[in-house]
């Protein structure tokens, strides 16, 4: 999935479909993305992942593994790790680190495949 044009304007991503720019980033471009990788509504719980994401990235500059994003959103939301592990999947079964970031307009997460 190379460039898409969405709204007249014309944005790069690589050969994964991920962003070249974190600048080419809106809700909009968000939405087009979610529909490449099979989510057709993008909920508040989406949402709610890809900000922490955007968040995480803002602070740290890398996209946080699986294992990374389980754990933090696990301890934000106040739950055990395994029922936030299948709460993600649940959202984006394509896989929460690859997926959400993606959405995020964020660059691929290490030890993505």
């Amino acid at each position: 999935m190379p460039n898409f044009e969405l709204n007249g304007k014309s944005i790069e991503t690589d050969e994964d479909g991920y962003l070249l720019s974190t600048d080419d980033w809106s809700e909009n471009v968000a939405k087009y993305l979610a529909t490449t990788v099979g989510i057709e509504d993008m909920t508040k719980e989406h949402w709610d992942v890809v900000n922490f994401l955007k968040d995480y990235y803002a602070e740290y500059k890398i996209a946080p593994m699986i294992k990374i994003l389980t754990k933090a959103m696990a301890e934000k939301m106040g739950k055990d790790k395994k029922e936030v592990s299948k709460y993600l999947y649940d959202l984006f079964p394509g896989g929460p680190a690859k997926d959400a970031c993606k959405i995020a307009g964020l660059p691929k997460p290490t030890g993505c495949v």
